[in-house]
């Protein structure tokens, strides 16, 4: 029997106040609200989802290494991170999966030391501006990717002994 495959959502710092800090531009949610709203969009696409936040830098360098060769991929909201985070850009670099950069507003939108993201050139993509509705599509294109990752393997192995090619 095959393991659940797993995919790990990353949040930044700050997002521990979400329903709190900004409302007017993050939303009422709270992360617990995104979290489970997004296990439940990966459990449907028979995903396993983990969740580590942090305000603190290492801690999620430490996730991204300790995802190394054990998760599909990898859904992240780096926050304030996005824009100055070299260490979670490398962390990143060094994964061998897809990445979506996950942000609830549009950080192109806002002020102009928003729209730099260090994240993005490691990322397979972004999803920004959608409020909430953003951590169903991050979950939904990570598995598409996952998925056709996987498809490339099987058709990679070249025709079946005997079969025609």
């Amino acid at each position: 029997m095959n393991p659940v495959p797993t995919i790990l959502l990353l949040s930044g710092p700050n997002l521990n106040l979400l329903g709190q800090r900004q409302p007017e531009i993050y939303g009422q949610a709270t992360l617990a609200d995104h979290v489970r709203r997004a296990s439940a969009v990966a459990a449907e696409a028979g995903y396993a989802l983990e969740h580590v936040q942090s305000n603190t830098e290492a801690d999620l360098v430490d996730a991204i290494h300790a995802a190394r060769g054990r998760v599909a991929g990898i859904v992240i909201n780096p926050g304030a991170f996005t824009h100055y985070a070299w260490a979670i850009h490398d962390a990143l670099a060094a994964f061998d999966g897809p990445i979506v950069e996950l942000h609830l507003s549009n950080p192109r939108g806002r002020d102009a030391w928003r729209h730099t993201s260090v994240v993005a050139p490691v990322a397979t993509g972004t999803i920004a501006g959608f409020g909430g509705e953003g951590y169903d599509l991050s979950i939904r294109a990570l598995v598409g990717l996952c998925q056709a990752a996987a498809g490339e393997q099987i058709e990679d192995r070249g025709p079946e002994p005997g079969g025609a090619s």
